[in-house]
């Protein structure tokens, strides 16, 4: 086992019973390249998610998928382009911005998982539940686009 997997799964278990700060701000990153998504196949074990995360005290939705994307991919964020927000209940309250952006330099992992690239049928079946609006943000983005 190792320690993010510890971590993530104890901070899981507590939130979703004790939401002692509220909703949790963040932000997550769409990165496409040749219709993969880039993603983050997560040490928990809990799936898929795009690269971001929560924003800390009094940072801003772009401050913080600027220094979570570094932080999970190595890159750094060339462009970038809010797109919506959402928020979600479960399995803790989150109200999430998405960005689309682009990266550049090079590839590497973290503690919390390894960066890879996903098509949207494995993003449908594995993506994190909080994540799922993002999922039905490119489909239906696709659907229009068809």
């Amino acid at each position: 086992m190792n320690l993010f997997w510890f971590v993530s799964r104890v901070a899981h278990a507590f939130y979703s019973r004790f939401p002692i700060f509220g909703t949790l701000r963040g932000a997550v990153a769409i990165l496409e390249q040749d219709g993969k998504f880039l993603v983050i196949e997560r040490s928990d074990g809990f799936g898929l998610c795009f690269p971001g995360g929560t924003s800390h005290f009094k940072e801003t939705p772009e401050e913080t998928i600027r220094r979570e994307v570094t932080e999970e991919t190595g890159l750094l964020l060339s462009s970038l382009e809010f797109k919506f927000d959402f928020r979600h209940p479960k399995p803790f309250p989150t109200h999430t911005y998405v960005f689309e952006a682009r990266g550049e330099g090079e590839l590497r992992g973290s503690w919390e998982g390894k960066p890879r690239a996903a098509t949207i049928n494995e993003l449908k079946q594995r993506v994190i539940q909080q994540q799922q609006p993002v999922v039905e943000y490119l489909q239906s983005r696709s659907s229009r686009n068809s």
